[in-house]
């Protein structure tokens, strides 16, 4: 498929168990087909089904990938009489672990598949953050296969460390899906700084990588902290070709040509150099001893 129709649904969860959210996501879908029934893939922020700032919580509200898959199945099943990817930003429990995770599914209008898990690497566990304490790390960043092209997945401040972004793309990602829950701060410029820094890294990905990327935030004010929206949908070039408005629930949709990013592969071949450069620098990456 060459032209991909995304949409982002920038929300406020409601902050408790998974059912709530699960039920209010297939009455945004059902909304949605009406409106634009072409739709491929849509991408929900981090934490969608339960809402970020659990603390402890996490534990009684994590769900497996595999029963999500089996919610999502009604829900789709009522709501998207048609094929549908979705990126879904949750807390997942597996082997009595908790992880902050985004799964990869596919409904074909008769079942859902589970593509990939991707697991929240970089926790943040500084300032209003105490992410580390509550979930474990994930450790690895991989892409994969779906019937709109090669994908990966980043979560949040995985972004913010570049070589997330690298190690996607030399999986071959074209496509990188990154839910985010970023709440509102550096007030005292003309807009909160973290909306200006999440432009900025969004673009750099995309334009290093030739990727289109694809971001979704919350929004709303949960445990005293407020989510901001602005989510992205970034062509390879590095313009925005949606932003999301701020501080409100929106349905964005955005059209993305992977013609477009194949031609600036050629005509900008950073990502074949760093491909055949990579082996050589892995090598040589320094332990945290060595000069």
């Amino acid at each position: 498929m060459e032209i991909i129709r995304a949409a982002i649904l920038q929300l406020q969860p409601h902050k408790g168990p998974p059912a709530p959210n699960l039920q209010r996501l297939g009455e945004i879908l059902g909304q949605l087909y009406r409106q634009a029934p072409r739709c491929d893939v849509v991408v929900l922020p981090e934490a969608a089904l339960t809402g970020y700032f659990l603390q402890g919580g996490v534990q009684e509200l994590a769900i497996s990938a595999d029963r999500l898959a089996s919610e999502l199945e009604a829900v789709l099943r009522s709501h998207w009489p048609a094929p549908l990817d979705l990126v879904v930003g949750y807390f997942e429990a597996d082997s009595g672990l908790v992880y902050n995770s985004s799964s990869y599914f596919s409904f074909d209008s008769q079942a859902v598949s589970l593509l990939h898990t991707h697991r929240k690497i970089f926790l943040p566990t500084y300032g209003i953050f105490d992410e580390g304490r509550f979930v474990s790390h994930g450790g690895s960043v991989q892409a994969f296969e779906t019937r709109l092209g090669r994908s990966a997945m980043l979560i949040c401040e995985d972004a913010w460390h570049s070589v997330s972004a690298t190690l996607a793309a030399l999986e071959g990602a074209e496509l990188l899906y990154l839910p985010v829950a970023s709440p509102l701060r550096g007030l005292a410029g003309e807009e909160p700084s973290n909306i200006t820094r999440w432009r900025q890294i969004t673009a750099s990905i995309a334009q290093e990588h030739s990727m289109f990327v694809i971001s979704s935030n919350l929004v709303g004010v949960e445990a005293g902290k407020c989510f901001g929206g602005c989510s992205l949908a970034v062509h390879p070039d590095g313009h925005a070709l949606v932003e999301g408005p701020f501080l409100e629930e929106a349905i964005l949709l955005s059209d993305l040509d992977l013609t477009e990013l194949r031609e600036l592969r050629y005509r900008n071949p950073l990502l074949g150099d760093l491909q055949r450069t990579w082996p050589i620098l892995a090598t040589r990456v320094p332990g945290p001893n060595r000069a």
